[in-house]
Protein backbone atom coordinates (compact mmCIF):
# COMPACT_ATOMS: atom_id res chain seq x y z
CA UNK A 1 0.00 0.00 0.00
CA UNK A 2 0.78 3.65 -0.49
CA UNK A 3 2.59 4.89 2.58
CA UNK A 4 1.20 8.30 1.93
CA UNK A 5 -2.25 6.91 2.42
CA UNK A 6 -1.54 6.92 5.75
CA UNK A 7 -1.07 10.91 6.07
CA UNK A 8 -4.59 11.82 4.83
CA UNK A 9 -7.12 13.34 7.38
CA UNK A 10 -10.58 12.57 7.61
CA UNK A 11 -12.84 14.72 5.43
CA UNK A 12 -14.30 17.64 6.64
CA UNK A 13 -17.85 15.92 6.35
CA UNK A 14 -16.62 12.53 8.15
CA UNK A 15 -15.54 14.53 11.09
CA UNK A 16 -18.94 16.33 10.58
CA UNK A 17 -21.15 12.67 10.82
CA UNK A 18 -18.75 12.01 13.88
CA UNK A 19 -19.69 15.17 15.52
CA UNK A 20 -23.65 15.02 15.34
CA UNK A 21 -23.55 11.21 16.26
CA UNK A 22 -26.40 10.57 19.07
CA UNK A 23 -27.62 13.80 18.38
CA UNK A 24 -31.46 14.00 18.79
CA UNK A 25 -33.12 16.88 16.85
CA UNK A 26 -36.67 17.87 16.92
CA UNK A 27 -38.91 15.77 15.00
CA UNK A 28 -41.05 18.54 14.20
CA UNK A 29 -38.53 20.18 12.52
CA UNK A 30 -37.39 19.28 8.91
CA UNK A 31 -33.78 19.03 8.17
CA UNK A 32 -32.08 21.84 6.38
CA UNK A 33 -28.43 21.20 4.99
CA UNK A 34 -26.19 24.26 4.88
CA UNK A 35 -23.36 21.79 4.89
CA UNK A 36 -22.42 20.58 1.74
CA UNK A 37 -21.83 23.00 -1.13
CA UNK A 38 -24.07 21.25 -3.77
CA UNK A 39 -25.75 23.72 -6.10
CA UNK A 40 -29.50 23.00 -5.91
CA UNK A 41 -30.91 25.74 -8.72
CA UNK A 42 -32.10 23.48 -11.73
CA UNK A 43 -29.63 23.04 -14.35
CA UNK A 44 -30.30 24.28 -17.79
CA UNK A 45 -32.98 22.27 -19.57
CA UNK A 46 -30.69 23.58 -23.09
CA UNK A 47 -28.14 21.62 -21.13
CA UNK A 48 -29.82 18.65 -20.49
CA UNK A 49 -31.42 18.53 -24.15
CA UNK A 50 -28.09 18.93 -26.01
CA UNK A 51 -27.02 16.07 -23.38
CA UNK A 52 -30.18 13.72 -24.92
CA UNK A 53 -29.30 14.85 -28.16
CA UNK A 54 -26.30 13.27 -28.40
CA UNK A 55 -26.80 10.32 -26.77
CA UNK A 56 -25.18 8.54 -29.97
CA UNK A 57 -21.95 9.46 -28.97
CA UNK A 58 -21.83 7.21 -26.50
CA UNK A 59 -20.73 4.09 -29.30
CA UNK A 60 -17.22 6.37 -29.49
CA UNK A 61 -13.95 6.90 -27.11
CA UNK A 62 -13.61 10.43 -26.29
CA UNK A 63 -10.28 11.26 -26.73
CA UNK A 64 -7.73 13.20 -23.51
CA UNK A 65 -7.58 16.11 -25.15
CA UNK A 66 -11.14 16.76 -26.43
CA UNK A 67 -13.10 17.82 -29.41
CA UNK A 68 -11.88 20.84 -30.74
CA UNK A 69 -15.21 22.52 -31.08
CA UNK A 70 -15.21 22.31 -26.94
CA UNK A 71 -11.82 23.83 -26.58
CA UNK A 72 -12.57 26.18 -29.00
CA UNK A 73 -15.81 27.41 -27.14
CA UNK A 74 -14.04 27.49 -23.51
CA UNK A 75 -10.97 29.44 -25.44
CA UNK A 76 -13.74 32.25 -26.95
CA UNK A 77 -15.76 32.03 -23.47
CA UNK A 78 -12.03 33.18 -21.38
CA UNK A 79 -11.51 35.94 -23.66
CA UNK A 80 -15.02 37.52 -23.21
CA UNK A 81 -14.88 36.87 -19.49
CA UNK A 82 -11.30 37.93 -18.67
CA UNK A 83 -10.31 40.07 -21.11
CA UNK A 84 -7.61 37.96 -22.94
CA UNK A 85 -6.98 39.22 -26.17
CA UNK A 86 -8.35 37.19 -29.29
CA UNK A 87 -5.64 34.71 -30.19
CA UNK A 88 -4.00 34.78 -27.20
CA UNK A 89 -5.34 31.12 -25.99
CA UNK A 90 -4.65 28.67 -28.59
CA UNK A 91 -7.25 26.03 -28.31
CA UNK A 92 -5.28 23.46 -28.89
CA UNK A 93 -2.43 23.86 -26.30
CA UNK A 94 -3.52 26.45 -23.81
CA UNK A 95 -6.76 24.15 -22.77
CA UNK A 96 -7.86 21.33 -22.01
CA UNK A 97 -11.33 19.60 -21.08
CA UNK A 98 -11.12 17.69 -17.61
CA UNK A 99 -13.87 15.84 -15.40
CA UNK A 100 -14.61 18.86 -12.94
CA UNK A 101 -12.16 20.36 -11.07
CA UNK A 102 -11.97 18.39 -8.18
CA UNK A 103 -10.33 15.33 -10.31
CA UNK A 104 -7.94 17.81 -11.55
CA UNK A 105 -6.67 19.64 -9.05
CA UNK A 106 -5.59 16.14 -7.88
CA UNK A 107 -4.34 14.77 -11.19
CA UNK A 108 -2.13 18.28 -11.77
CA UNK A 109 -0.40 18.21 -8.38
CA UNK A 110 0.45 14.81 -9.40
CA UNK A 111 1.79 16.19 -12.88
CA UNK A 112 4.26 19.13 -11.37
CA UNK A 113 5.61 18.37 -8.18
CA UNK A 114 8.94 17.17 -8.38
CA UNK A 115 9.15 14.34 -5.48
CA UNK A 116 13.19 14.82 -4.75
CA UNK A 117 13.17 18.56 -4.53
CA UNK A 118 11.71 18.29 -1.27
CA UNK A 119 9.01 20.61 -2.59
CA UNK A 120 6.08 22.21 -0.94
CA UNK A 121 2.88 22.88 -2.07
CA UNK A 122 1.41 26.23 -0.47
CA UNK A 123 -2.42 27.01 -0.05
CA UNK A 124 -4.60 29.16 1.92
CA UNK A 125 -5.74 28.20 5.34
CA UNK A 126 -8.56 27.05 5.78
CA UNK A 127 -8.76 25.62 2.28
CA UNK A 128 -10.31 22.56 0.19
CA UNK A 129 -9.05 19.71 1.38
CA UNK A 130 -8.20 18.33 -2.17
CA UNK A 131 -5.00 20.79 -2.35
CA UNK A 132 -3.68 18.74 0.91
CA UNK A 133 -4.49 15.28 -0.41
CA UNK A 134 -2.76 16.13 -3.65
CA UNK A 135 0.02 17.07 -2.24
CA UNK A 136 1.01 14.70 0.23
CA UNK A 137 0.03 12.02 -2.35
CA UNK A 138 2.03 13.56 -4.99
CA UNK A 139 5.16 13.40 -2.15
CA UNK A 140 5.54 17.17 -1.11
CA UNK A 141 4.77 18.76 2.02
CA UNK A 142 1.50 21.34 2.29
CA UNK A 143 2.56 24.28 3.75
CA UNK A 144 -0.74 27.00 5.03
CA UNK A 145 -1.06 30.29 4.51
CA UNK A 146 -3.67 31.83 7.23
CA UNK A 147 -6.74 33.66 5.92
CA UNK A 148 -7.29 35.77 8.91
CA UNK A 149 -10.30 38.62 9.18
CA UNK A 150 -7.92 41.50 9.74
CA UNK A 151 -6.45 40.64 5.88
CA UNK A 152 -9.95 40.99 4.02
CA UNK A 153 -9.44 36.65 4.90
CA UNK A 154 -6.75 36.62 2.02
CA UNK A 155 -3.53 34.95 2.56
CA UNK A 156 -0.79 37.65 3.70
CA UNK A 157 1.70 36.96 0.99
CA UNK A 158 3.84 39.77 1.75
CA UNK A 159 4.48 37.56 5.32
CA UNK A 160 5.97 34.79 3.69
CA UNK A 161 9.77 33.74 3.95
CA UNK A 162 11.83 34.01 0.94
CA UNK A 163 12.97 29.74 1.86
CA UNK A 164 9.16 28.89 1.68
CA UNK A 165 8.78 30.63 -1.66
CA UNK A 166 11.97 28.96 -2.99
CA UNK A 167 10.72 25.40 -1.89
CA UNK A 168 7.26 26.38 -3.33
CA UNK A 169 6.41 24.12 -6.42
CA UNK A 170 2.65 24.55 -6.52
CA UNK A 171 0.89 27.71 -5.26
CA UNK A 172 -2.64 26.95 -4.52
CA UNK A 173 -4.93 29.97 -4.73
CA UNK A 174 -8.91 30.34 -4.47
CA UNK A 175 -11.04 33.00 -5.43
CA UNK A 176 -13.57 33.53 -4.46
CA UNK A 177 -12.73 31.66 -1.95
CA UNK A 178 -13.89 28.21 0.14
CA UNK A 179 -15.15 28.70 2.53
CA UNK A 180 -14.28 32.70 3.25
CA UNK A 181 -16.26 34.20 -0.17
CA UNK A 182 -12.50 36.50 -0.19
CA UNK A 183 -11.54 37.71 -3.69
CA UNK A 184 -7.45 38.00 -4.33
CA UNK A 185 -6.95 41.65 -5.94
CA UNK A 186 -5.70 41.90 -9.44
CA UNK A 187 -2.70 43.69 -8.22
CA UNK A 188 -1.75 40.59 -5.77
CA UNK A 189 -2.08 38.48 -8.08
CA UNK A 190 0.32 40.87 -10.62
CA UNK A 191 2.62 40.34 -7.25
CA UNK A 192 2.25 36.68 -7.29
CA UNK A 193 3.35 36.29 -10.35
CA UNK A 194 6.30 38.49 -10.19
CA UNK A 195 7.17 35.81 -7.25
CA UNK A 196 6.42 32.75 -9.56
CA UNK A 197 8.81 34.12 -11.97
CA UNK A 198 11.71 34.72 -9.73
CA UNK A 199 11.15 31.45 -7.25
CA UNK A 200 10.17 29.07 -10.56
CA UNK A 201 6.62 27.78 -9.11
CA UNK A 202 3.88 27.06 -10.93
CA UNK A 203 0.26 29.61 -9.59
CA UNK A 204 -2.72 27.00 -9.30
CA UNK A 205 -5.73 29.01 -9.52
CA UNK A 206 -8.66 27.12 -8.24
CA UNK A 207 -11.40 29.62 -9.90
CA UNK A 208 -14.75 27.68 -9.04
CA UNK A 209 -16.79 30.28 -8.06
CA UNK A 210 -15.90 33.06 -10.17
CA UNK A 211 -19.15 33.09 -11.86
CA UNK A 212 -20.83 33.89 -8.46
CA UNK A 213 -20.40 37.07 -7.49
CA UNK A 214 -22.97 40.54 -6.48
CA UNK A 215 -21.75 43.51 -9.34
CA UNK A 216 -22.68 42.47 -12.53
CA UNK A 217 -21.16 45.48 -14.04
CA UNK A 218 -17.81 44.43 -12.34
CA UNK A 219 -17.04 40.35 -12.60
CA UNK A 220 -14.28 39.48 -10.11
CA UNK A 221 -10.75 39.25 -11.88
CA UNK A 222 -8.75 35.60 -12.78
CA UNK A 223 -5.18 34.99 -13.13
CA UNK A 224 -5.81 34.96 -16.77
CA UNK A 225 -7.04 38.66 -16.41
CA UNK A 226 -3.92 39.19 -15.00
CA UNK A 227 -1.92 37.80 -17.61
CA UNK A 228 -3.49 39.89 -20.01
CA UNK A 229 -2.99 43.38 -18.29
CA UNK A 230 0.64 42.46 -17.90
CA UNK A 231 0.96 41.06 -21.42
CA UNK A 232 1.76 37.59 -20.34
CA UNK A 233 0.84 35.91 -23.54
CA UNK A 234 2.32 32.48 -22.87
CA UNK A 235 0.55 32.58 -19.34
CA UNK A 236 4.22 31.33 -18.15
CA UNK A 237 3.53 29.50 -14.86
CA UNK A 238 -0.30 30.29 -14.44
CA UNK A 239 -2.64 27.63 -14.84
CA UNK A 240 -6.25 28.32 -14.22
CA UNK A 241 -9.67 25.34 -12.85
CA UNK A 242 -12.95 26.11 -14.05
CA UNK A 243 -16.05 24.23 -13.97
CA UNK A 244 -19.82 24.14 -14.90
CA UNK A 245 -20.60 22.51 -11.02
CA UNK A 246 -21.32 26.50 -9.80
CA UNK A 247 -21.71 28.73 -12.86
CA UNK A 248 -24.02 26.61 -14.49
CA UNK A 249 -26.10 24.20 -11.79
CA UNK A 250 -24.40 21.25 -13.37
CA UNK A 251 -22.16 19.22 -10.69
CA UNK A 252 -23.31 15.83 -12.09
CA UNK A 253 -22.13 16.25 -15.17
CA UNK A 254 -18.91 16.59 -14.06
CA UNK A 255 -17.46 19.03 -16.88
CA UNK A 256 -14.56 21.85 -16.20
CA UNK A 257 -11.39 22.58 -17.68
CA UNK A 258 -7.80 23.73 -17.07
CA UNK A 259 -6.39 26.41 -18.83
CA UNK A 260 -2.80 28.54 -19.21
CA UNK A 261 0.65 27.42 -19.58
CA UNK A 262 1.00 25.24 -22.76
CA UNK A 263 4.52 23.59 -21.47
CA UNK A 264 2.58 22.77 -18.31
CA UNK A 265 -0.96 21.80 -19.74
CA UNK A 266 1.28 19.30 -22.24
CA UNK A 267 2.94 17.39 -19.36
CA UNK A 268 -0.48 17.31 -18.01
CA UNK A 269 -2.10 15.53 -21.10
CA UNK A 270 0.58 13.30 -20.80
CA UNK A 271 -0.43 12.41 -17.21
CA UNK A 272 -4.27 12.23 -17.94
CA UNK A 273 -3.61 10.23 -21.03
CA UNK A 274 -1.89 7.65 -18.98
CA UNK A 275 -4.48 8.23 -16.03
CA UNK A 276 -7.85 7.12 -18.49
CA UNK A 277 -10.08 9.86 -17.41
CA UNK A 278 -11.57 11.56 -21.20
CA UNK A 279 -14.20 13.40 -21.19
CA UNK A 280 -17.26 11.53 -22.76
CA UNK A 281 -18.35 12.77 -26.01
CA UNK A 282 -22.00 13.66 -25.24
CA UNK A 283 -21.06 15.28 -22.09
CA UNK A 284 -18.31 17.82 -24.48
CA UNK A 285 -21.35 18.62 -26.58
CA UNK A 286 -23.38 19.54 -23.75
CA UNK A 287 -20.76 21.67 -22.02
CA UNK A 288 -20.28 23.74 -25.25
CA UNK A 289 -23.44 24.83 -25.09
CA UNK A 290 -23.53 25.84 -21.44
CA UNK A 291 -20.43 27.79 -22.17
CA UNK A 292 -22.08 29.69 -24.78
CA UNK A 293 -24.79 31.34 -22.87
CA UNK A 294 -24.23 33.51 -20.04
CA UNK A 295 -28.43 34.06 -19.46
CA UNK A 296 -28.82 31.42 -17.08
CA UNK A 297 -25.80 32.52 -15.26
CA UNK A 298 -26.87 35.95 -14.66
CA UNK A 299 -30.25 34.40 -13.82
CA UNK A 300 -28.40 31.98 -11.09
CA UNK A 301 -26.76 35.01 -10.07
CA UNK A 302 -29.81 36.84 -9.22
CA UNK A 303 -31.38 33.59 -7.14
CA UNK A 304 -28.20 33.69 -4.80
CA UNK A 305 -28.42 37.65 -4.68
CA UNK A 306 -31.94 37.32 -3.06
CA UNK A 307 -30.70 34.57 -0.55
CA UNK A 308 -27.93 36.80 0.72
CA UNK A 309 -30.51 39.91 0.96
CA UNK A 310 -32.74 37.70 2.93
CA UNK A 311 -30.55 35.70 5.39
CA UNK A 312 -27.90 38.86 6.03
CA UNK A 313 -31.22 40.57 6.95
CA UNK A 314 -32.25 38.00 9.22
CA UNK A 315 -28.79 36.66 10.80
CA UNK A 316 -26.52 40.19 10.99
CA UNK A 317 -28.95 41.53 13.81
CA UNK A 318 -27.61 38.40 15.83
CA UNK A 319 -24.66 36.74 14.76
CA UNK A 320 -21.22 38.45 13.16
CA UNK A 321 -21.54 37.71 9.18
CA UNK A 322 -20.47 39.96 6.29
CA UNK A 323 -21.47 39.89 2.81
CA UNK A 324 -18.39 37.69 0.88
CA UNK A 325 -17.13 39.17 -2.55
CA UNK A 326 -18.66 35.91 -3.87
CA UNK A 327 -18.95 32.01 -3.56
CA UNK A 328 -22.12 30.55 -2.18
CA UNK A 329 -21.08 30.65 1.70
CA UNK A 330 -21.66 32.51 4.65
CA UNK A 331 -18.48 32.78 7.08
CA UNK A 332 -19.56 33.52 10.32
CA UNK A 333 -18.08 33.89 13.61
CA UNK A 334 -19.64 31.73 16.29
CA UNK A 335 -20.68 32.81 19.96
CA UNK A 336 -18.22 30.26 21.53
CA UNK A 337 -16.70 26.92 20.13
CA UNK A 338 -17.36 26.59 16.79
CA UNK A 339 -17.76 22.51 17.69
CA UNK A 340 -20.13 23.12 20.04
CA UNK A 341 -22.26 25.84 18.12
CA UNK A 342 -22.31 23.17 15.42
CA UNK A 343 -24.07 20.09 17.64
CA UNK A 344 -25.81 22.20 19.59
CA UNK A 345 -27.62 23.93 16.43
CA UNK A 346 -28.22 20.74 14.70
CA UNK A 347 -30.17 19.48 17.79
CA UNK A 348 -32.34 22.22 18.92
CA UNK A 349 -32.78 23.33 15.41
CA UNK A 350 -32.28 20.90 12.52
CA UNK A 351 -29.92 23.07 10.93
CA UNK A 352 -26.56 21.61 9.64
CA UNK A 353 -23.58 23.62 9.08
CA UNK A 354 -20.04 22.97 9.13
CA UNK A 355 -17.40 23.91 11.49
CA UNK A 356 -14.69 26.09 10.89
CA UNK A 357 -11.88 24.18 12.31
CA UNK A 358 -12.86 21.05 10.45
CA UNK A 359 -11.92 23.10 7.37
CA UNK A 360 -8.69 24.56 8.18
CA UNK A 361 -5.25 23.44 9.65
CA UNK A 362 -3.86 24.48 13.39
CA UNK A 363 -0.38 26.13 12.61
CA UNK A 364 1.87 27.31 15.00
CA UNK A 365 -0.97 26.89 18.07
CA UNK A 366 -3.49 28.53 15.83
CA UNK A 367 -6.54 27.31 13.65
CA UNK A 368 -7.83 30.45 11.87
CA UNK A 369 -11.23 28.62 10.92
CA UNK A 370 -11.89 28.06 14.85
CA UNK A 371 -14.70 29.58 16.09
CA UNK A 372 -16.41 29.79 12.67
CA UNK A 373 -19.49 28.46 10.77
CA UNK A 374 -19.74 27.62 7.05
CA UNK A 375 -22.99 27.75 5.68
CA UNK A 376 -23.68 26.78 2.18
CA UNK A 377 -26.91 29.17 0.98
CA UNK A 378 -27.72 26.10 -1.80
CA UNK A 379 -31.29 25.15 -0.84
CA UNK A 380 -34.32 26.86 -1.71
CA UNK A 381 -34.61 30.71 -0.71
CA UNK A 382 -37.61 29.71 1.32
CA UNK A 383 -35.47 26.97 3.54
CA UNK A 384 -33.01 29.58 3.70
CA UNK A 385 -35.06 31.79 5.15
CA UNK A 386 -36.21 29.45 7.27
CA UNK A 387 -32.66 27.90 8.55
CA UNK A 388 -31.97 31.63 9.39
CA UNK A 389 -34.41 32.19 11.18
CA UNK A 390 -34.13 28.99 13.10
CA UNK A 391 -30.33 30.22 13.76
CA UNK A 392 -31.51 33.43 15.23
CA UNK A 393 -33.72 32.00 17.26
CA UNK A 394 -31.28 29.73 18.27
CA UNK A 395 -29.22 32.74 19.13
CA UNK A 396 -31.48 34.32 21.07
CA UNK A 397 -32.14 31.51 23.24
Amino acid sequence: MNHALTQLQPYPFEKLRALLAGAQPPADKRPIALSIGEPKHKSPDFVAQALANNLDQLAVYPTTLGIPALREAIAAWCERRFGVPAGWLDAARHVLPVNGTREALFAFTQTVVNREARGLVVSPNPFYQIYEGAALLAGAEPHYLPCLEDNGFNPDFDAVPADIWQRCQILFLCSPGNPTGALVPMEQLKKLIALADKHDFVIAADECYSELYFDEENPPPGLLSACAELGRSDFKRCVVFHSLSKRSNLPGLRSGFVAGDADILKAFLLYRTYHGCAMPVQTQLASIAAWQDEAHVRANRNQYRAKYDAVLEILQPVLNVQRPDGSFYLWAKTPGDDTTFTRELFAREHVTVVPGSYLSREVNGENPGAGRIRMALVAPLAECIEAAQRIRHFLQG
